[in-house]
């Protein structure tokens, strides 16, 4: 398998990190779930809140792969790139819904950045083993791709067995998620902030309500 390519993610902003006097961090990275895609409902409502904030150009939300481990790959990629050599402990925020919140934690612990969970999936290789085949793209039912066997495998390799330095994670849990069980990830991000939504959705239809506090997670003052 060929290696991801940068110009998949770019999508026309600029990226890279530059000298500030702001808290800010120089990127703030969002990763889509499965089926999902950069035009989320999510990815494209924290865009406008980083655009009103005149903070654009520090987003990045890449279009992912079906293969897991092709998509950890670009999705560290990406923050590298975006990064610019910048320290990821400070100036590095990614942000993860369901299947994204797995990249997200591989991201957090590989590069020791921030994390922002949404219904994160923690047992993604159990969740996806029974849909192998073939799916369509939420966002463009006219696009579809393969979800294969070997993914699952793919899926364990990248699991992390818990977490390192709880602090640096933000967990956003619904108990009305109809896909995921709350309480998994509740346990999983042991020590974590968090916020446990009563009710609510998978797609978190609220997000809405939470961005004040994953702005201040990032440092950002909104």
């Amino acid at each position: 398998m060929s290696a991801p390519r940068m110009d998949d993610w770019r999508d026309g902003r600029p990226g890279g990190a530059g000298e500030r006097g702001d808290s800010a961090p120089a990127a703030v990275v969002y990763f889509h779930g499965f089926r999902s895609s950069p035009a989320s409902f999510k990815s494209r409502r924290l865009a406008r809140a980083l655009d009103d904030l005149e903070l654009g150009d520090r987003f990045h939300s890449p279009s992912l792969p079906p293969s897991p481990s092709l998509a950890a790959r670009l999705a560290i990629a990406v923050c590298q790139v975006a990064l610019n050599g910048a320290d990821p402990a400070r100036e590095l925020v990614v942000v993860g819904s369901s299947l994204g919140g797995l990249y997200a934690t591989v991201a957090a612990e590989r590069l020791g950045c921030r994390a922002v969970l949404i219904n994160p999936a923690v047992n993604a290789q159990r969740d996806l083993s029974g849909l192998v085949g073939t799916h369509t793209y939420f966002h463009d039912e006219s696009q579809s791709f393969e979800f294969l066997p070997g993914y699952v495998d793919e899926l364990r390799a990248l699991a992390p067995a818990g977490i390192t330095r709880p602090e640096r994670y933000f967990l956003i849990a619904a108990t009305g998620d109809e896909v995921l069980d709350w309480r998994e990830a509740d346990a999983f991000y042991a020590g974590a902030r968090k916020t446990i939504v009563q009710g609510s959705d998978h797609g978190l239809s609220d997000f809405e309500d939470h961005l004040p506090a994953i702005l201040d997670f990032c440092g950002i003052a909104a």
